[in-house]
């Protein structure tokens, strides 16, 4: 019963030699470029499903359970929905569970591994892996042509405006100096004695 192909063996072959070819801050930089900047590629899976939203929180405490009741321990800092944590709770499961989980999530996958492809990554091939694992059925062709329309959001101009502060006020129209009265109009001279 063979798990993966031949192609898809070959392929994660190519990615781990190239990697090991790299110096390993120029692999850190290339891992901190894809994953860290933007939410696109992030490895959280809760926020491809749920963003910021409460939901999450509540998938996260569910999820802490189904690691709990396999024996694992995670630290309060950690996220139980980062992928690679995800990863080491399916080495815990059969292979039956292990496919059952990742057809869950296959979706998430499918459009990483599709994302990573148009950025030309050769991590694709680790998230093509999962999928091919999952045995999931993928429309993949609907999933190309979303990411094909997808505005960047790893330029620094996109990151700036996810992070640009809205401009504050303070009360009805304090841009035209209308809500806040000077003390100084109001104020009564005071005679010396």
């Amino acid at each position: 019963d063979t798990i993966l192909s031949n192609e898809c063996k070959q392929s994660m072959c190519d990615f781990v030699e190239a990697q090991c070819a790299l110096d390993i801050l120029d692999w850190q930089s290339d891992y901190d470029a894809l994953f860290e900047r933007g939410r696109n590629l992030s490895l959280l899976l809760f926020e491809h499903v749920h963003g910021e939203s409460r939901d999450r929180g509540q998938a996260m405490v569910d999820l802490i359970e189904q690691y709990k009741l396999a024996g694992l321990a995670i630290d309060k800092n950690e996220l139980p929905d980062y992928i690679p944590m995800f990863l080491e709770f399916l080495s815990t499961q059969d292979r039956d569970n292990t496919k059952a989980w990742l057809m869950d999530i296959s979706h998430i996958l499918a459009v990483l591994a599709t994302r990573l492809e148009e950025r030309n990554s050769g991590y694709a091939s680790l998230f093509n892996a999962l999928l091919e694992m999952s045995q999931a059925e993928i429309d993949l062709t609907e999933i190309r042509e979303a990411v094909a329309n997808e505005e960047a959001d790893y330029t620094n101009e996109a990151i700036d405006k996810v992070w640009e502060d809205e401009a504050i006020t303070f009360g009805g129209s304090a841009t035209d100096g209308g809500s806040c009265p000077s003390s100084t109009t109001n104020a009564k001279p005071t005679a010396k004695q």
